[in-house]
């Protein structure tokens, strides 16, 4: 599961700052969050947009028909046999930026960790996105947990490498079948 995720916008990490830039700029009096990402935030996703691959405002959560509350999430394994994910996992994936996700540790004094790739200061998560009564809703696709979370958590984000983030959004086929590959080996530090 991912319940919170972080998007810092420290200076060094160019890659974020040039997506808030960009969104402020077509947006300039937007209500997108920084720093501890929670559901129902406004947050960037990269998406397909007519001239390519373009940072978007999103709201984190799918509504829950008939219930209060939102769907953060989605089952990588059953995305495309849920009505609910399988028409946006096949024509409206997306990128979640984030500098990393946060877990609980489910036993003893629960301690709370944020997760990322080693030596990256910037981690993408894949995502599907919809439109609910105008606006535009994200969920993030998780998997099973590896050997660098399970500890923590059962379930962790589905982890796009960068140089990989480009084909999840445009290539269907590619999509499909990276939701069965083995996520990279994160490193993990106590949280405040």
């Amino acid at each position: 599961m991912c319940g919170r995720y972080s998007l810092f916008t420290e200076e060094e990490n160019q890659e974020i700052m040039h997506i808030v830039k960009s969104l402020n700029n077509r947006y300039p009096e937007n209500t997108m969050k920084h720093g501890e990402i929670f559901p129902t935030n406004t947050a960037p996703i990269l998406c397909l947009e007519e001239n390519g691959i373009k940072p978007e405002l999103s709201t984190w959560g799918f509504p829950r028909f008939g219930a209060k509350g939102v769907i953060i999430n989605a089952r990588s394994e059953t995305a495309d046999s849920r009505p609910m994910f399988k028409k946006s996992l096949h024509t409206r994936r997306c990128v979640v930026p984030s500098t990393g996700f946060y877990e609980w540790s489910q036993t003893g004094t629960k301690t709370k960790y944020r997760f990322n790739l080693p030596n990256d200061h910037t981690l993408y998560m894949a995502g599907i996105f919809n439109e609910f009564n105008g606006e535009n809703k994200f969920v993030i696709l998780t998997t099973n947990a590896n050997n660098s979370i399970a500890d923590v958590h059962n379930r962790m984000p589905v982890i796009l490498k960068k140089e990989i983030a480009e084909d999840w959004i445009m290539s269907e086929e590619f999509a499909l079948s990276y939701l069965h590959a083995t996520m990279p080996v994160l490193q993990r530090e106590v949280s405040a």
